[in-house]
């Protein structure tokens, strides 16, 4: 390797930042927050290093560089506009062995900071060795998107247990097989979903028992979104390569179901109207009898588990089947569909409610209050509607909806092929037929429809 890659304590010593400017301030914010000791030197400061030098007690030294200004001096980093003072910063620096850093000219480098995932005492460092920074940027986030945000608590937690486990298990390899143990076991997810005390509780007992015993597993419900993956909240991001087991829904994307983990088993257990291939409770037993085998399995459902999704049924079973499990909502089909379609469901000049409907006809009917649907200055959004797309239509007119009232109704929302159709409830029903609408499809009706003309972005 180019560089070796280290760790310096700076904490309460003296580095030096020649600069005044933007790209100091930059950096003086970095090393701040590794509680460095700084010192400035420039002709001019700007008001954001004035203000941090205030508020941290740090010197500001007014007027050219100077050698003897290194004295003491962890570090320094050279961030001016101008090359020669630069160069000279650099070259004084390593003729003392000082570590110095020229912002943006790995030339004149003796070390390059790089770009840091910070959940400590957690701390990612990555470096490309100046090469393309920009890659450096998107492994950053790779990583940033990737790691729960409480991992630092997790190692905070691991790291207070460190005495009394050397204590217990004296040969080394012994500790190493217990850490690992521990680590794989429900602990992480504990504290990830912010139980700690639960998560100490469990490494107590396996202290106690000196091993970690299998265990029932855990079941996650997480809504996989209207079906755009940029739209996945992160922690579904991490449970979806974390699962063992996956049990997956119609209408959860190609392209999230690509998240999964490559090695773990997929299984659909998607409905369709009138053919459900796999029954509501024997989903349920499902989940709880690949729990009960110690396996980690994830429920993934389109749009959010509890709107329309039945995830209420599914985690009171699991609950009285004393089967761990924990829920990460997802973004539901009436805001990603309607943002998508640029129709906002409120608007201060158009409605100042938001009401959701489930459409699905039961014996050719929708038993609803359609008198009390009828109000100006509320959206409606229905769910499950496209065959009943008609019968809504006319009963909301029916019951005095004015014919002309806007309606949308948004086809594959969020993804690459969405496809919307605007028109009003009088003449939807037809355009539909003609248009040939297929699920899934979400509708809303009502003023805020009108909008979409202004506020389209998506194609």
């Amino acid at each position: 390797m180019d560089l070796l890659p280290i760790f310096l304590d700076l904490n309460r010593r003296h580095c030096l930042i020649v600069g005044g400017g933007e790209l100091a301030f930059r950096k003086a914010t970095l090393l701040t927050k590794a509680s460095a000791n700084l010192r400035f030197v420039a002709k001019n400061f700007s008001e954001n290093i004035k203000k941090l030098a205030s508020d941290k007690n740090y010197s500001l030294i007014d007027g050219e560089f100077k050698k003897e200004y290194l004295a003491n001096s962890t570090l320094v980093i050279a961030a001016t506009s101008c090359d020669e003072t630069n160069a000279l910063v650099a070259e004084t620096a390593k003729s003392l062995n000082i570590p110095v850093n020229v912002v943006d000219q790995p030339a004149l480098c003796s070390f390059i900071m790089p770009a840091i995932v910070d959940r400590s005492p957690i701390v990612i460092a990555i470096s490309s060795t100046g090469k393309s920074p920009v890659l450096t940027r998107k492994i950053k986030e790779l990583n940033e998107t990737m790691l729960s945000g409480n991992i630092g608590k997790l190692a905070a937690i691991l790291g207070s247990y460190r005495e009394e486990v050397k204590n217990r298990f004296p040969n080394f390899k012994d500790r190493l097989r217990f850490w690992e143990k521990v680590i794989d076991s429900k602990v992480s997810e504990l504290v990830y979903a912010g139980k700690n005390e639960l998560a100490k509780t469990a490494i107590n007992k396996y202290l106690t028992q000196g091993d970690v015993e299998a265990e029932t597993g855990e079941v996650y419900l997480v809504g996989a979104g209207p079906g755009d993956p940029d739209l996945l909240t992160l922690r579904a991001l991490r449970l979806l390569h974390k699962a063992d087991v996956v049990l997956y829904d119609r209408l959860v994307s190609h392209e999230i179901l690509s998240k999964i983990r490559p090695d773990a088993e997929r299984i659909p257990v998607g409905k369709k109207r009138a053919n459900h291939s796999v029954e509501q409770e024997t989903i349920n037993q499902m989940l709880i009898r690949i729990a009960r085998c110690g396996k980690r399995v994830l429920r993934l459902k389109g749009g959010d588990p509890f709107i329309f999704g039945r995830g209420g049924e599914e985690i009171e079973t699991l609950s009285q089947s004393e089967i761990p499990f924990q829920i990460v909502p997802g973004i539901t089909a009436a805001s990603g569909c309607g943002s998508y379609a640029g129709i906002p469901l409120t608007h201060r000049d158009h409605a100042q409610s938001v009401r959701f409907l489930t459409g699905h006809l039961k014996e050719g009917t929708l038993k609803l209050n359609w008198k009390g649907l009828v109000n100006t200055h509320e959206t409606l959004v229905f769910y499950m509607g496209l065959l009943g797309l008609r019968t809504i239509c006319m009963e909301l007119i029916n019951h005095g909806m004015a014919p002309d009232t806007p309606i949308a109704a948004i086809e594959q929302g969020t993804r690459e092929n969405q496809r919307v159709l605007a028109a009003d409830l009088k003449s939807m029903p037809d355009i539909a037929d003609l248009e040939k609408l297929a699920s899934p499809t979400i509708i809303i009706i009502g003023s805020v429809v009108s909008l979409r003309s202004k506020l389209e972005w998506f194609n």
